[in-house]
């Protein structure tokens, strides 16, 4: 995934779940300057379509059971959230930890503000991403290298190599086969255990 980009404003498509009154208005037209796709909604939806790219969600105390149905249920990964708060208290920071908002903006609403949040919460919203997915990778990898040092532990013992020859043997073992090294090393230990169950039987 790329990074934000100040050129992609115009592509994004933004949801206001926001009754239509002075603020949710407010919110509409900063969006509309901006030259964002919006659209406002309310109450809140089951569910947000999987089009928004970001969603301004008003906090309301006596919503917010829905709001928390509607995200729920909303596709995964979900928009960048940005709550729009009345007044700051530790119950009204919760729900908004809550939502896992990126960013916030309080009532009334100005004109200055609409764009720096948008720009700010899509910004940390996609470096989250990234991280995660650079996390994930990181974990398989993790995972990976566990796996092979187990393949070669059974061959050391089984066969009496040295690792640097246990490795040699996956290697081709998984070139031969056309499968990969972390393929090869899972099969071994397949393998493995089912010899154990068998002699265990015998």
């Amino acid at each position: 995934m790329t990074r934000f980009r100040l050129k992609d404003l115009r592509e994004i498509e933004v949801v206001v779940v926001h009754p239509p009154d002075e603020d949710g208005k407010m919110i509409l037209d900063q969006l509309g300057r901006i030259g964002c796709r919006n659209a406002l909604t309310w109450p809140p939806p089951d569910a947000l379509p999987a089009q928004f790219d970001v969603a301004f969600i008003g906090l309301f105390f006596d919503h917010q059971e829905e709001i928390k149905a509607m995200l729920k249920r909303t596709e995964k990964p979900g928009p960048t959230i940005i709550g729009v708060v009345n007044y700051e208290n530790p119950a009204m920071l919760q729900l908004l930890l809550d939502l896992n908002a990126t960013a916030a903006t309080s009532k009334p609403v100005k004109s200055f503000g609409v764009l720096t949040n948008l720009v700010v919460a899509r910004a940390i919203w996609q470096q989250q991403l990234v991280d995660k997915e650079q996390i994930e990778r990181l974990e398989q990898k993790i995972k990976g290298h566990k796996v092979v040092a187990k393949a070669k532990s059974i061959l050391m013992e089984m066969h009496n190599l040295n690792e640097c020859d246990a490795h040699k043997v996956l290697r081709e073992q998984a070139m031969s086969k056309r499968i990969s090294i972390d393929d090869m090393a899972h099969a071994v230990i397949s393998a493995s255990e089912l010899l154990s169950i068998k002699r265990s039987d015998v």
